[in-house]
């Protein structure tokens, strides 16, 4: 009985081909290339606002510091 409810049950599992097209395959790399240029596009802009952002703090803390001298 137990047999027979396991082979049914991987019977009703409906069986799909794991191997896609070349055109599918060709879509799938574009898209995950197109993907990662993003990601990449996104992580170096972060990195410039983040340079320019210690940029300006060490221009304001140099200021700062040659006006304490300056008096």
């Amino acid at each position: 009985m137990l047999l027979l409810v396991a082979l049914s049950f991987a019977w009703s599992i409906p069986a799909q081909s794991k191997r896609i097209s070349p055109q599918q395959n060709a879509r799938h790399s574009s898209k995950a290339a197109k993907k990662q240029q993003k990601m990449l596009k996104k992580a170096n802009k972060k990195q410039r606002k983040a340079m320019k952002k210690a940029a300006k703090a060490q221009r304001k803390a140099n200021n700062k510091a040659n006006r304490r001298y300056k008096k």
